[in-house]
């Protein structure tokens, strides 16, 4: 378990810099001081090697960025803020945007080995998004207009949407594309009586 641990570990690293087609099975060995044959010990298929790797990233920056050991640990507001954080870095690892999204499309055939990762990364996602909302709402800072489990589907899709447009052109700001979205939910200030008069 802890070569396998290393392995996904040196995985992130080697993909987050030199980008997901240019990792192969070869040089993720190396890196590890493995042949590929020894490599691949350890998982079914370079396929479940990198869906893998992507558990791994989750379970990674939920506790480096999230300050979580798993996404349950998370307080539902927290959540929605700290999601910006996580946006923010994945600008910071493009190999790892591209094989997140090369594989979410790839795995719709249920055949694949990701796409029992990819099914239910989305459902938790929505669970965890839907009720986000609904306590942002209690609170009233989110529209109680909003339907929140729609919302969270829109958020996901314009997430994941978003990092496909980036990849193409890095300039889009994608965190400040998700806020643009949250602040038309958001329940606008109340200016309080304690606040001065104009002069």
């Amino acid at each position: 378990m802890a070569k396998r641990d290393e392995i996904l570990l040196t995985a992130l690293e080697v993909i987050a810099t030199h980008g997901y087609r240019r990792a192969s099975v070869r040089e993720l060995a190396e890196a590890v001081g493995l042949s590929q044959a020894g490599l691949l010990h350890y998982f079914d298929s370079k396929d479940d090697l990198f869906a893998e790797v992507l558990r791994k990233r989750d379970e990674v920056d939920t506790a480096t960025l999230l300050s979580a050991a798993t996404m349950d640990d998370l307080d539902p507001v927290e959540m929605v803020t700290n999601y910006l954080q996580i946006i923010r870095h994945n600008a910071e690892v493009p190999g790892l945007v591209q094989l997140y999204a090369a594989l979410s499309s790839e795995s719709v055939d249920s055949s694949h080995t990701a796409h029992a990762y990819f099914t239910q990364r989305y459902s938790n996602m929505r669970t965890y998004f839907t009720r986000a909302i609904e306590a942002l709402q209690a609170r009233g800072e989110f529209l109680p207009t909003v339907d929140a489990a729609s919302f969270a589907v829109t958020l996901i899709a314009l997430a994941d949407g978003l990092q496909v447009q980036w990849m193409h052109d890095p300039t889009i700001d994608m965190a400040a594309q998700l806020e643009q979205l949250f602040a038309l939910v958001r329940v606008p200030a109340r200016v309080t009586d304690a606040t001065p008069a104009p002069e």
